[in-house]
């Protein structure tokens, strides 16, 4: 593991996003998995803009959300997809339906067949060539909360 410090937020999310670019440069078809939460927005602002200065085409390129809440409607702005749609998609050239999240509308056994099914298509896709996470203020990582 190679630990990069950088002055801030700004160049953290430069850093990351030449990573990304890199990678889709070299494999425009590449997976890339996707958080929310307020530490990939440097990240997500970088990649639109090398998108907006044509530096950047993610139309070959598919993604996977992390998490999703369970319980919340599917028009609901605080759903991981809608912070997904808002603070990346529409501000890039991801191909429709390019961009999957797991689908938690159903609950119960329903719900493990889902998330079985979400497993599925991120194996059908090749599986996650880069996955983004979010480090919380308490330093939790992916939803992955201490204690």
């Amino acid at each position: 593991m190679e630990v990069v410090i950088v002055a801030g937020a700004d160049a953290a999310g430069r850093l990351v996003g030449g990573a990304i670019a890199d990678l889709v440069g070299r494999c425009p078809g590449a997976v890339l998995g996707l958080a929310t939460g307020s530490s990939p927005l440097p990240v997500y602002a970088d990649l639109a803009r090398r998108h907006a200065a044509g530096e950047l085409s993610l139309a070959s390129a598919r993604a996977f959300l992390l998490d999703e809440y369970v319980g919340l409607p599917p028009d609901h702005p605080q759903r991981y997809r809608a912070f997904i749609a808002r603070e990346l998609e529409r501000h890039v050239d991801f191909a429709p339906g390019a961009v999957q999240a797991p689908d938690v509308r159903a609950d119960g056994p329903a719900l493990l067949d889902a998330c079985a099914a979400y497993e599925v298509a991120i194996a059908a896709a090749g599986g996650i060539d880069l996955q983004l996470l979010g480090v919380g203020s308490d330093g939790h990582i992916g939803f992955n909360e201490p204690g």
